[in-house]
């Protein structure tokens, strides 16, 4: 295996890692927190609803937005560490 072909493939794994990552958050968030764990949430009030309720109208919102500038903080990095960088 060539050294490019090994640098290669570690780029691609740390790439996978941080995308499988991202979709384990944004599911945690999205389905766990909204829906599965809604009745645990219900007792907990955050601008007048229960927690629940909010994280299935907004926190799944405002996390996947967090999400993206955090993949493209974590890619301009890992881009540079392998010397795949624009500048």
């Amino acid at each position: 295996m060539s050294a490019h072909s090994y640098e290669s493939e570690k780029y691609w794994k740390a790439n996978l890692r941080l995308i499988v990552g991202s979709l384990i958050v944004w599911a945690a968030a999205s389905y766990g927190f909204a829906i599965l764990l809604r009745p645990l949430l219900a007792f907990i009030q955050i601008g007048g609803t229960d927690l629940g309720f909010w994280f299935a109208q907004q926190g799944s919102i405002l996390t996947f937005i967090v999400l993206i500038f955090h993949y493209a903080w974590q890619m301009n990095r890992l881009d540079r560490k392998f010397g795949l960088d624009e500048e």
